[in-house]
């Protein structure tokens, strides 16, 4: 085995080691299996989930309100953190609001919104909105704030004014903080969604999850945490996939 595998394979070894050492917890029975059922026991579950079409179902439904979620709440954040980097004015009136907003747990809101929205979709779509737009705020703030002055001056120089200096200097300069901000919102997405799919959901991961508690399915638990740890891992991935390919210029990923 060369080093080039040697390295591909070490992120998965310490979840090959867990898969190992809980199947031999669940096969000596260390543990009862009505707590902790073997990943054989989760694994036929989940076949069966497949086969019957459910989990597509319920999976289609978190993936949805999370988008969505995360297309209204990350948009509006990179538009308020655009507007709060290049205005003092924006920046004064309202920043403090939202700082203090931010601070509110989504928890809190959750009696509000139910008020406001009902248990439709809107709710649980508002409450992703509003846990994704902070770290993409704060973050598309910060990276415009902290972009160097010589590089405007040159832009300048150049004859760059307006949308040319915002696409060829200002955007680049902040994307390496707006794309930590981006990473940083899609964890936070699928902690605000489990949140709200417990709003009187009849679809999602986080309902799934919630019926097998109360028939005390654990096997059937322990699969919609393996999801949302899917689902986090796959949305890294591929934000870590965009952060290449917008940021080939930027010497930390030259190769």
């Amino acid at each position: 085995m060369n080093n080039k595998m040697v390295i591909q394979f070490l992120p998965w070894l310490i979840p090959i080691l867990f898969i190992v050492g809980w199947q031999i917890v669940s096969a000596d029975e260390w543990v009862s299996t009505q707590l902790v059922p073997s990943p054989l026991t989760v694994l036929k579950s989940s076949w069966q989930l497949i086969t019957s079409g459910e989990l597509l179902y319920h999976m289609e439904g978190s993936l949805i309100r999370a988008f969505v979620g995360l297309l209204i709440g990350g948009g509006i954040g990179f538009i308020l953190g655009i507007a709060n980097g290049l205005s003092k004015l924006s920046f004064s009136v309202t920043d403090t609001s939202l700082q203090m907003i931010r601070n509110i747990p989504n928890l809190a809101l959750v009696p509000l919104v139910i008020i406001w929205f009902g248990i439709d979709e809107a709710a649980k779509i508002f409450l992703v909105s509003i846990g994704v737009m902070f770290p993409v705020y704060i973050n598309t703030l910060h990276g415009i704030k902290n972009i160097d002055t010589g590089f405007i001056e040159m832009g300048k120089m150049y004859g760059l004014k307006g949308w040319q200096l915002f696409k060829e200097v200002l955007l680049p300069g902040a994307s390496p903080s707006i794309f930590v901000g981006l990473r940083y919102a899609l964890g936070v997405m699928w902690l605000t969604l489990i949140v709200a799919e417990t709003i009187a959901s009849t679809r999602g991961v986080g309902y799934l999850a919630m019926t097998a508690q109360e028939f005390m399915q654990t096997d059937i638990i322990i699969i919609t945490i393996i999801l949302y740890a899917l689902f986090g891992k796959v949305a890294d991935l591929l934000a870590q996939f965009g952060e290449r390919k917008a940021l080939r210029w930027h010497k930390s990923y030259i190769q």
